[in-house]
């Protein structure tokens, strides 16, 4: 929220420095993000964060001036430029040659900002915000001594139509930066803070912070038209949904523009103005925090046969629309809340107003909308219907109902003062649920305890007294507290602790050591065994990501593109990867977009996005993520959440270097290289890759199971599925493995074998097999056959050709054989040979290979 510090000390006295303020702010629960000094310079030290976001540049005090406009005469050789003679108090009236618009020849009197020679301003013509020095000049033949300059060329717009005007009362020959000049915190309002959200909110608790008074009176009004009764009425048949509704009627407006003041605090608060009565409303609701509407009351009476229309606040009948002031036809429902007349529904109660009744240039009868909603129900129906507001906002964290009224007032007598308009006496005002006044008690006690600190209850009875609370002390350790009417977040006894914290400021809570016996500390193994696996994978060079855990319908077809009917879904939960249809996928009910709508059942999905993002970037990506995925349970309410590992690779296999490189593409070897290394540092001995087949990779897919158990799947995505994920056409190889074997299997006891002492004997064997035996199938036989004498069998090579026959090929082993207590003899050795190779040939078929 954007807070002028010039609207600011219209309620409260600002004593401290703006940056010391900004920090005690923060240090109260209210943090500045920012500060923007508008024309001014920044106090020496205020530090980059303090300087805000946005790049200007301040008015020079002995250059930029408030001048009065002498005589406008046209130029002599152009017909879009004039002459401008401008007084500024600070030497001979001096002649500008100006294009604006807004400035015609004949007019005198204007009140503008004006900028000598010299002075730096935001160069209008750019939109990148470069600056411009002014340099004395001569425009189509005539001398222009200055500038009178725009919004956007002061930096407090982008509106560079016409010269910026001052109101008639601005002071000549006084520096722009005094009489223009602002300061705006950028304030984090937590939804904790919600009374926060509003000028007057904010200097209530600037007050209690620096110990000033707060300058708060009643809001009036003159009302001279005839009493409101008999021209209006309210009924609130669904009032659980809506405590109270309040109106006012002003007749006899005048649409137009506001007056500069209103204009230039809109702005300045980040709001874009509109009209007079559309801005008072807006700018009530940033003063008092109350959300407000204007209905056209013409409209209305219309919509009644011309009686006095009757308001009628109910919830959405089933089917019911309506068409909102954005020109959309909204689908309502009946769980959401509606403003209506005799006629039909005519705003979203909270949220927006209806098309048929929104104020025009032609309305002159206005009736003001204060209400107060539920605040769940107000969020639930602003997100259902994707329409976020600033309203909405504050409905939504919690509006008090004892606002209404004093919100009305301000902006009805607003509206009669700058839009001429007449005020009906008394307000249309139904009130069902009156809201409750909240009584909590507290004792320093209970401070001390939550605190660390003794406070005593003098101390804690002014705190709480400079925030409005009334304290009474009921009992030598007891304080009773009345909580005001704009404070609904204060029930419990903490609440009031937590008050007495942020006026003490948390920086002054200080540091205890906790006394009592620390608890004793166990072991978290699956967490340890996740960072190890972590670990393990940044060390074999890919980077961890973090992804969404919600993603679109749509995201489980583009893994199933290879499909004829990927609609159908491939499996269950339970399977890896698990890729159910759309419709039986957890989804959610309020999503913020349609593109993370839905709960995850694979992390695939989301690995292979980030995958295409990052691709635009580097031709090489190695990555993986750990993270839940989400299986619906069969009659159960909430779903499973296990755990997965997912693993992308993609790219050359050799980084680009002077030393040249294969450039070589990774593929599944790579992968799978990878995951063994993880299983080899896991200590996990009892893994075992299978071929098997699935529709989101091609032929290059196995299966890993841990200790017997399916583990998860591994292999070179399917042409079909790359093209779905708009990837580049190059092999892409993922993996994606449940965590719960991984962790299972680390943490049990490791059993750790003695080195002997032994020479080893290492020799090679090839065999020439079918092309449906797989390696693994080779190796299973090779050490059954082996048993603790061969220590290690490697697979080094796969070769097919001549002169092996068609149909076969020949695989390559590197055999290592060791005894404990022995050195093995050549007779030892070749006793084990024979019947490995015997075995081999037996049960596989296999011809020994010379």
């Amino acid at each position: 929220m954007k807070v002028p510090i010039s609207w600011l000390k219209e309620y409260v006295n600002i004593t401290v420095p703006i940056p010391a303020l900004a920090e005690r702010m923060t240090l109260a629960g209210l943090e500045v993000s920012g500060i923007d000094y508008i024309g001014v310079e920044p106090p020496t030290g205020a530090g980059q964060a303090a300087k805000g976001k946005s790049q200007r540049v301040p008015w020079d005090r002995e250059r930029i001036w408030v001048g009065q406009i002498l005589e406008v005469r046209p130029h002599p050789n152009a017909d879009r430029l004039t002459l401008a003679t401008v007084e500024f108090g600070h030497g001979a009236p001096l002649t500008v040659v100006t294009g604006a618009p807004n400035i015609r020849p004949g007019e005198k009197g204007q009140k503008v900002p004006f900028a000598q020679v010299g002075a730096k301003l935001i160069d209008g013509h750019y939109d990148d915000g470069r600056l411009l020095t002014l340099k004395a000049g001569k425009i189509r033949g005539v001398a222009s001594e200055g500038m009178v300059c725009s919004e956007k060329e002061l930096g407090l717009s982008d509106d560079h139509e016409g010269i910026l005007i001052l109101p008639d009362d601005a002071p000549v020959s006084v520096p722009l930066a005094d009489y223009l000049g602002d300061v705006v915190l950028e304030v984090e309002i937590t939804p904790n803070m919600a009374r926060c959200m509003s000028i007057i909110g904010i200097a209530r608790e600037v007050a209690a912070l620096t110990g000033q008074k707060l300058r708060l009176a009643e809001p009036a009004m003159q009302a001279a038209g005839a009493p409101i009764a008999g021209q209006v009425a309210i009924e609130i048949p669904d009032s659980d949904l809506c405590n109270r509704y309040s109106a006012t009627l002003i007749r006899g407006v005048t649409i137009g523009p506001s007056p500069f003041w209103l204009r230039h605090r809109l702005r300045l608060a980040g709001m874009r103005p509109i009209s007079n009565v559309v801005d008072v409303t807006n700018y009530v609701m940033w003063e008092w925090g109350q959300p407000l509407h204007a209905f056209d009351y013409d409209k209305l009476a219309e919509r009644a046969g011309g009686r006095a229309p009757i308001i009628i606040i109910r919830r959405a009948r089933a089917g019911e629309k309506m068409t909102t002031l954005d020109g959309v036809a909204r689908d309502l429902t009946t769980d959401m809340l509606l403003i209506t007349d005799t006629a039909g529904p005519i705003a979203v109660a909270g949220v927006m107003g209806g098309a048929e009744t929104e104020v025009t240039e032609q309305t002159r009868n206005i009736l003001l909308e204060s209400a107060n909603f539920h605040n769940i129900n107000n969020r639930r129906t602003s997100q259902a219907l994707r329409l976020p507001s600033e309203a909405s906002q504050r409905f939504g964290r919690g509006v008090p109902a004892g606002m209404t009224i004093p919100a009305a007032t301000r902006a009805t007598e607003l509206m009669r003062v700058l839009a001429s308009g007449v005020i009906a006496q008394g307000y249309a005002d139904a009130y069902p649920v009156p809201q409750e006044t909240s009584v909590v008690e507290i004792t320093p006690g209970q401070v001390e305890r939550i605190l660390g600190m003794k406070v005593s209850a003098e101390r804690i009875t002014a705190i709480l007294e400079s925030l409005e609370f009334r304290v009474e002390k009921v009992a030598p350790e007891v304080l009773r507290c009345t909580v005001p009417w704009q404070r609904l977040d204060v029930s419990i006894a903490a609440d009031l602790i937590e008050e007495v914290a942020r006026v003490i400021g948390y920086d002054q809570i200080p540091t205890t050591l906790f006394d009592d016996t620390l608890p004793p500390q166990r072991r978290n193994l699956d967490l340890e065994a996740e960072e190890r696996i972590r670990d393990i994978l940044i060390g074999c060079g890919l980077q961890d990501t973090i992804a969404y855990s919600l993603v679109g319908q749509d995201t489980n077809h583009r893994l199933l593109a290879a499909l004829n009917d990927p609609d159908s879904g491939y499996t269950a939960p339970g399977v890896i990867p698990c890729l159910l249809p759309p419709a039986a996928c957890i989804r959610l009910a309020n999503p913020l977009t349609p593109e993370h709508d839905t709960m995850r059942t694979s992390l695939a999905p989301s690995a292979l996005m980030i995958l295409r993002d990052n691709l635009r970037f580097r031709d090489r990506i190695a990555q993986f993520e750990i993270g839940r995925v989400y299986w619906p349970r069969e009659n159960q309410l909430l779903p499973d959440e296990p755990r997965h590992l997912c693993l992308v690779l993609t790219g050359p296999r050799e980084s680009l270097s002077w030393h040249g490189g294969s450039g070589e593409m990774t593929d599944f070897y790579d992968l799978k290289g990878i995951v063994e290394a993880l299983l080899s540092r896991l200590g996990i001995a009892d893994a075992r890759f299978a071929a098997t087949t699935h529709p989101a990779f091609g032929p290059r897919v196995a299966r890993l199971t841990i200790n017997g158990v399916d583990a998860g799947i591994l292999g070179e995505l399917h042409p079909q599925v790359r093209a779905a994920f708009d990837l580049p056409a190059q092999r892409v190889s993922l993996a994606e493995f449940a965590l719960a074997p991984f962790l299972a299997a680390f943490n049990r006891p490791q059993t750790v074998t003695p080195l002997s002492a032994f020479p080893a004997v290492r020799e090679d064997l090839a065999f020439i097999v079918d092309e449906g035996v797989t390696a693994e199938k080779v190796l299973a036989v090779m050490r059954a056959a082996g048993g603790d004498l061969l220590r290690a069998v490697e697979l080094f090579d796969l070769y097919r050709g001549a002169p092996i026959p068609a149909g076969r090929k020949s695989l390559a082993y590197r055999l290592t054989y060791q005894a404990d207590d022995r050195t093995l003899s050549a007779d030892a050795v070749e006793r084990l040979r024979n019947r490995i190779v015997k075995r081999v040939q037996q049960e596989l078929g296999a011809e020994l290979r010379g």
